[in-house]
């Protein structure tokens, strides 16, 4: 068994950190908001305040940039599954490599590709979760350029038409955020790549900068102001 009793003890703490992190931030009430949960409730401040507008360039421009950065991140997520794959094709060269550095990285040809093959499925899931939050964000431009105009926000339809751009629009930057903790924790799963005792220590760090950047960073008091 290529898994020494270390190993799957720091593979379990991964999962669950990212899942346990997950649940936290997203599903558990809180008496205290996360940055992301406040920072979509002004996604349909913004939507009804554009409905206000009868020019609305503006809030175009600002969808595209959105789209833009989803899309960059799509495109990332390529690189770096490539560059997981290279380093999974090129095993014996990377191990002789590591073998000679200072850290003394000890560890087998079975397990490096594991982890590789590991590393390489994180990027997976955040291209597929960039690229269906870019497919969202599509969406939500259709239905911004779909907004009723200026004379009928006061009526039914466009109430409905605000609720339904404002759940898609929240669930566009949901995926986003989905890819980009996946993006974080590959950091943190690097550690493996060293020994299971820092896996251990990079994932706990890696929970620790996200719980800090939701709920205490500078940021999230600008929010309180």
């Amino acid at each position: 068994m290529p898994f020494s009793t270390p190993d799957l003890i720091a593979l379990a703490w991964f999962i669950v950190a990212w899942t346990g992190y997950a649940i936290f931030v997203e599903y558990v009430p809180k008496t205290r908001q996360s940055l992301n949960v406040m920072m979509n409730g002004y996604r349909e401040i913004w939507i009804r305040r554009m409905l206000e507008r009868e020019a609305r360039m503006v809030d175009m421009q600002v969808m595209a940039a959105l789209q833009n950065g989803t899309a960059f991140f799509a495109s990332t997520s390529l690189f770096a599954i490539g560059g997981a794959l290279t380093i999974l094709r090129s095993t014996d060269d990377v191990l002789r490599v590591v073998a000679t550095l200072p850290v003394g990285i000890e560890t087998s040809r079975t397990l490096w590709e594991i982890k590789s093959i590991g590393i390489a499925i994180i990027f997976v899931y955040a291209f597929f979760k960039f690229a269906w939050s870019y497919r969202l964000f599509n969406y939500v431009s259709i239905l911004l350029g779909a907004m009723p105009p200026h004379r009928d926000k006061d009526t039914p339809a466009a109430d409905a038409h605000v609720k339904r751009t404002a759940h898609l629009f929240g669930a566009a930057g949901r995926h986003f955020n989905h890819g980009q903790r996946a993006f974080f924790f590959a950091l943190g799963f690097l550690g493996w790549f060293v020994s299971s005792y820092v896996f251990v220590a990079t994932t706990a760090a890696v929970v620790f900068v996200l719980w800090f950047r939701q709920f205490r960073s500078d940021a999230r008091r600008a929010m309180d102001l």
